[in-house]
C-alpha cells in the first residue's frame, strides 16, 4: 500500500497530519527520532559576573537552559563534531550576554546574542525578578544538542493516535527554535540515513 500524507491542521508552532500505509511501529520510530535525535540549540554554559537576585546561580542557569532558541542550521556544527571544543569556537557555540539592574523582571528577550540568528523564540519568558538596586550580569554559551542528552534539547512534543480507518494521526508541537515542519523533515532524513547505514552493514556481512 502506498504511503499517503495529509495535513489536517497547521499552526505556527504545531502541525497535525495523517499518514496512511504505515504500521504503528514505523510511527513510533519516527516519533522517537523527532523527540530525541533532531538537533536544536540551547544554553549549556553560564558565566555569572554578578547575581544579587533571590535565586541561586544554578537555578537561573537551569531556567536559561530551557529557553528555546532560534538558530541558522548551517552555521553550527553538530554535537559530535564539537567534542572538546572551546566556547570561543563560533562554529560550535553561540555567545549571549545579559545585564540588568532592578527594579524589574528579567525576561528572555533581555538576552543579547552576538549571532543575530540565535535568539529566544519568545521574548517574554520570565527569568527572575530584581528588586531595587539588585543586578544580574552574565555570559551564556549555547550549542546544538540532542533530546536524548537533556530535555532542553528536545525539539518537539510528539504524539500519535490511530483512527478507526487505521490511519496514523501525528501531532507535533515545537518546543524549540525549529518549526514543526523542519522537525518532521529532519527526522525523516535521520530515519533514512539509519536505514541506509543498516542496509550497508547487512550487505557487508
Amino acid at each position: 500500500m502506498a504511503i499517503k500524507i495529509e495535513i489536517l491542521e497547521r499552526k505556527k508552532h504545531a502541525i497535525k497530519f495523517s499518514v496512511e500505509g504505515v504500521k504503528p511501529s514505523f510511527a513510533n520510530a519516527l516519533r522517537r527520532i523527532m523527540i530525541s535525535e533532531v538537533p536544536t540549540m540551547a544554553i549549556e554554559w553560564v558565566d555569572f559576573k554578578k547575581n544579587d537576585s533571590a535565586l541561586y546561580d544554578e537555578l537561573i542557569a537551569h531556567r536559561l537552559g530551557l529557553i528555546p532558541l532560534t538558530y541558522e542550521k548551517r552555521a553550527y556544527k553538530l554535537p559530535e563534531e564539537c567534542r572538546g571544543a572551546s566556547v570561543k569556537d563560533s562554529q560550535c557555540y553561540a555567545k549571549l550576554t545579559l545585564k540588568k539592574r532592578g527594579p524589574c523582571v528579567v525576561y528572555s528577550g533581555d538576552l543579547k546574542s552576538e549571532d543575530e540568528s540565535v535568539k529566544p523564540v519568545f521574548d517574554k519568558i520570565p527569568i527572575v525578578e530584581l528588586l531595587e538596586n539588585q543586578e544580574l550580569e552574565l555570559v551564556a554559551y549555547a550549542r546544538l544538542g540532542y533530546g536524548r542528552e537533556h530535555i532542553k534539547w528536545q525539539g518537539a512534543v510528539v504524539g500519535y493516535s490511530i483512527d478507526e480507518n487505521g490511519k496514523i494521526i501525528f501531532e507535533v508541537e515545537s518546543c524549540s527554535g525549529l518549526s514543526p515542519e523542519e522537525i518532521v523533515i529532519t527526522a525523516t532524513e535521520i530515519f533514512e540515513r539509519k536505514i541506509k547505514e543498516f542496509k550497508k552493514q547487512v550487505n557487508e556481512l
